[in-house]
């Protein structure tokens, strides 16, 4: 029984923020938990930023209609889907996702909810839980998958030590240098390698042997003669 976890962005598509930044023309915009690992100073200060040039929630999701996932994302997940259950956990909102998660086939989708306004402005957001990755990961466990957890940021670190096995996807240099302990894929072809790798050592159940099987006979046997010779 295994479960693979995915982040979304930066592993399956390009980081939302940087190509609203790009489109908006407001640098600080391009800031993501490759960057700033507290997540909620991340968070308040894109609200800010989005309140004082008046941009809402409309203009987020008209340059999320133009983009597409990253080159390979879609063959990628289909492959690993067919042989194995696949959960993205992401830090993105569910008011972003969707135009995308249907370009992505509707892989199963743990993330967050933005609290707009009647106007469309970005009031607050709204947690679905906090370190939800890490705690999404920690209950595949307790339902006995063997877990397999992949990202590229901050944000990612503490699903990927609780998983069975973590992987780092296109991380940048700073991740990377913080977090040595995990092997880093740069393609999906590489990244399909380490997941393949970390499938074979999933401990196997052992084998329960058949009531009055032969082996099971023999060893019940051997069994009563070492309670005698006790």
């Amino acid at each position: 029984m295994q479960i693979v976890c995915l982040d979304l962005e930066g592993v399956l598509i390009p980081e939302i923020w940087i190509e609203f930044s790009r489109r908006s023309g407001i640098p600080a915009l391009a800031r993501t938990t490759r960057d700033e690992p507290d997540y909620d100073k991340l968070m308040r200060g894109r609200i800010a930023l989005l309140e004082r040039h008046r941009l809402g929630l409309p203009d987020i999701q008209a340059v999320i209609a133009q983009m597409r996932p990253l080159e390979g994302a879609r063959e990628f997940l289909d492959a690993l889907r067919a042989r194995t259950q696949v959960v993205v956990l992401s830090d993105t909102y569910y008011e972003f996702a969707a135009p995308l998660m249907q370009r992505l086939g509707f892989p199963t989708l743990f993330c967050h909810e933005l609290v707009v306004d009647e106007a469309g402005r970005v009031r607050d957001y709204r947690l679905r839980l906090r370190d939800q990755k890490r705690a999404s990961v920690k209950a595949f466990r307790a339902l006995n998958f063997h877990t397999i957890a992949a990202g590229d940021s901050y944000n990612d670190v503490t699903m990927l030590a609780e998983a069975h096995a973590g992987i780092l996807f296109r991380p940048p240099a700073n991740v990377i240098a913080e977090f040595p302990q995990y092997p880093v894929a740069r393609d999906y072809e590489e990244l399909s390698y380490e997941i393949e790798r970390a499938s074979r050592t999933a401990p196997r159940p052992p084998r329960r042997p058949r009531r009055g099987s032969r082996a099971g006979s023999g060893a019940s046997r051997k069994a009563r003669r070492r309670s005698r010779k006790r």
